[in-house]
């Protein structure tokens, strides 16, 4: 069998790591299981394209013969690259003829441009939530995912989620064991410790701008309790309704959300660190019954309590 060719199209103001991640990581798996994969950066016209840094990468003209895999860089440039009729044209023809398709934070616009994401499940950047939604209302987009696979089409968040995305390719090509030695390599974890939600770190951070940290701490530390947005909003000293503004600009998510994140994130903890029986886990934790937890947990992490917990028994601790 040839190796498999990975077309990575990238196009001006491009975010770097949005390649540079994924072709590390495909590389490096090359090397566990040699003759398995061939890299190619391609672009709409050959030469040095500048990323949105500044740094260039060399491509070669795009055209569709045997791509095996199309991955779509994100970054600034997207939004000019949307009115590029002739590069939208060719990525829906190298998808229909390529065995899948891919897209790195903003390149999901690219493939919903080009129809690729109509009634399918999808995700980017969390910031990108409302206009991609209001763009592309034929999407059942997934803001709170690293990555969604919806037949042979998959994308991924924001920019190291590139690296999680190209993982999880790896191990559909190559299984478990290779993928695993490559984040290995790449002295990260195969999955991520918080799973597979976006909006850990978002959370962790209060938002974009930190504002609602001393909130979440206190809500944090009384999960047990009601926790509605009224009451939120009182220990904020807003009014409830420009609370509720406030948060969504400022987090990307509804405040219910924030806290069933929260409530999630406590949860992943007891389980993979405790023996506690589920519903034991989930009255800890504010969910009530473990029925309501299983479902935050599946919405968060795409697999259930009992999944997070087995992984975390077998998977060996990240080397270098």
């Amino acid at each position: 069998m040839p190796p498999r060719l990975i077309a990575f199209l990238i196009f001006p103001d491009f975010q770097l790591l949005d390649a540079a991640g994924p072709i590390a990581a495909f590389e490096i798996a090359e090397r566990h299981a040699p003759g398995s994969y061939r890299v190619r950066v391609v672009a709409a016209r050959a030469g040095a394209v500048a990323s949105s840094s500044g740094a260039r990468m060399n491509a070669e003209a795009a055209d569709e013969a045997d791509i095996d895999t199309l991955v779509v860089a994100g970054g600034d440039g997207t939004r000019p690259a949307l009115l590029e009729t002739s590069l939208i044209d060719w990525v829906r023809r190298a998808a229909g003829r390529a065995r899948r398709t891919a897209s790195v934070c903003s390149g999901a616009y690219i493939l919903a441009q080009a129809g690729l994401l109509d009634g399918r499940g999808a995700t980017t950047h969390w910031s990108r939530t409302a206009d991609f939604r209001r763009r592309f209302p034929a999407v059942r987009l997934e803001p709170d995912r690293i990555y969604v696979r919806d037949g042979a089409v998959w994308s991924s968040a924001g920019i190291t989620a590139g690296i999680d995305l190209a993982l999880a390719l790896i191990a559909d090509d190559l299984g478990e064991a290779v993928a695993r030695a490559t984040a290995q390599q790449l002295v990260m974890p195969r999955r991520r410790p918080g799973g597979q939600s976006q909006f850990s770190a978002l959370v962790d951070m209060g938002g974009a701008s930190g504002r609602f940290a001393d909130l979440l701490d206190w809500a944090r530390a009384r999960l047990v309790e009601p926790l509605g947005v009224e009451r939120l909003a009182d220990q904020a000293a807003m009014s409830p309704r420009n609370f509720a503004r406030a948060f969504v600009r400022e987090m990307g998510m509804t405040p219910a959300k924030a806290v069933e994140h929260l409530r999630v994130e406590a949860a992943r903890a007891r389980l993979e660190t405790a023996d506690d029986p589920v519903e034991q886990v989930a009255a800890a934790v504010g969910f009530g019954d473990a029925e309501r937890m299983r479902r935050a947990v599946l919405r968060a992490f795409g697999q259930p309590p009992q999944a997070l917990r087995r992984a975390a028994r077998s998977t060996p601790a990240v080397g270098g």
